[in-house]
């Protein structure tokens, strides 16, 4: 035996002292942690804050590109596809018997305990790259809101004349400077009200958009939009094709929360068992989603038709009441604050528990700092935690300022992240965990869902790599003006 599994024999004895002593605890649950508190609404408030992002605001033009009858088909298919899969998911978060088994306190740990091997590093790359990416995106989309309402004021102030062009730096400087302060919320348990907070704020602005898509529709005295989507002579056919691909990304990007669904699950208070909370968060969450987002995104095609907007409360097929749409654009803006959050903070867990079990005896990374705060508890500061989460963000506003293609980002980060996170690991660790039979009924009909969603993936990330060559023809690094 090595000195490395002699440490970890030794943690695990320490481990089953600590559960034994504090299982039945009311400050402990049965894995020695302090006791979890969340509920069926704070699991909610977390999903809903991670999918009625920026990606509400592409879904006009996403529909636009499919039209009338494979838009909505396509919204309600990925709405069934992410809720049926996130169920599966949520299964997975104890190991063995689903109210007493081991718990699994990340996605990979799930990964871990029923696939192994090779699969567990795949899922770690893909979660982890698609979070760091999420957190570009909503820099870009967070700075174009900011530049909206600036934007706005200017159009108003001007009569129109001024065309109002400003350059998108300084928004994601101010963006990252507040994420810096923000990202020094240790865990994702004590972001519960930054998340409640982000989803109304999500409900502001997509009850907004919807409403001056109805008023516009009411001016225009019809409804815009064809069955087939954008014509062709408005774009060519080859354009046609590429953007029906995008369009698909989009609205997986739209729809995508599994990357972070353990981690939310590893929030939740028992009994009832976690994944029937989550079952039951899931289902709430996605429907209220659904219905928001066939509104907003319905109705804004109806508004615009073939010109809507890739974003549509700062694409400027609104202009007026100028103040409404600045209230949006602020609501999208806290929204995304709090959204970045949870989708940073698995990585930042990550990274900061394998720095602890590399280098256990460093003060730097494993020493907390007491600062009183009169009024509240005192704040645990950590050196590593300050430095590590303040670098990671300001990597992601840099290479916001050198790649602010919103849309295209966004369909590419959904095509990428949608077959492998919310669709292939769900399905494996299921059939693994259930010991489905190979080629019965259950297993075959597993792998049809598995394949066409792998198809669905291809395809929206062929249309998305064209969007962003096409972008990057014009495209001058730092030097973005809107």
């Amino acid at each position: 035996m090595t000195m490395g599994d002699n440490t970890a024999a030794k943690n695990q004895v320490f481990d089953v002292s600590i559960d034994v002593l504090q299982g039945n605890s009311k400050f402990f649950d049965d894995d020695g942690r302090p006791k979890r508190t969340g509920t069926i609404w704070t699991a909610s408030a977390h999903i809903i804050t991670a999918v009625i992002g920026s990606g509400v605001l592409s879904l006009a033009w996403a529909i636009a590109q499919l039209g009338w009858i494979a838009g909505p088909a396509v919204m309600f298919l990925f709405s069934f596809v992410t809720y049926y899969t996130s169920t599966l998911l949520a299964a997975c978060y104890r190991s063995g018997d689903s109210v007493y088994g081991k718990r699994n306190y990340t996605y990979m740990d799930a990964v871990r305990s029923n696939l192994g091997g090779v699969k567990v590093k795949i899922c770690g790359v893909a979660q982890y790259l698609n979070l760091f990416g999420v957190s570009i995106g909503y820099t870009i989309a967070a700075s174009i809101s900011m530049m909206a309402i600036k934007r706005s004021n200017c159009f108003h102030s001007s009569g129109g004349n001024n065309p109002c062009r400003m350059n998108s730096n300084p928004y994601m400087i101010a963006f990252g400077i507040v994420e810096i302060i923000f990202s020094q919320i240790p865990d994702f348990d004590q972001l519960w009200w930054l998340s409640i907070l982000a989803a109304v704020m999500s409900f502001t602005y997509s009850s907004i958009g919807l409403g001056l898509g109805i008023a516009q529709v009411a001016e225009n005295g019809a409804i815009k939009g064809s069955l087939t989507g954008i014509s062709i002579g408005t774009v060519t056919q080859t354009q046609k094709i590429w953007r029906s691909f995008q369009a698909l990304g989009d609205i997986a990007f739209a729809y995508s929360y599994s990357m972070i669904l353990i981690e939310i699950q590893d929030t939740i208070r028992s009994p009832p068992s976690e994944s029937k909370t989550m079952k039951r968060a899931s289902l709430v969450s996605v429907s209220v989603t659904t219905i928001f987002y066939m509104l907003c995104g319905c109705m804004g095609y109806a508004a615009f038709g073939d010109m809507s907007p890739g974003n549509l409360l700062t694409g400027f097929g609104f202009y007026n009441p100028f103040w409404l749409l600045d209230i949006a654009n602020a609501a999208i803006v806290i929204h995304l604050v709090g959204a970045y959050q949870v989708y940073c903070q698995p990585l930042f867990a990550f990274v900061e528990k394998q720095a602890a079990s590399t280098y256990p005896d460093s003060q730097f990374i494993n020493k907390d700092i007491k600062i009183p705060i009169p009024g509240f508890r005192s704040y645990n500061l950590n050196l590593f935690r300050l430095v590590w989460r303040t670098i990671f963000v300001i990597i992601t506003t840099v290479i916001s300022m050198m790649l602010p293609f919103f849309n295209d980002v966004v369909g590419l980060l959904g095509a990428l992240g949608f077959w492998p996170l919310t669709v292939y690991f769900p399905v494996e660790m299921y059939i693994s965990q259930k010991r489905i039979p190979k080629w019965s009924t259950r297993w075959l009909c597993l792998q049809i869902l598995s394949m066409a969603c792998l198809m669905i993936t291809i395809a929206a990330t062929a249309g998305s790599i064209a969007g962003v060559v096409q972008d990057l023809k014009s495209y001058k690094p730092f030097k973005t003006t809107y």
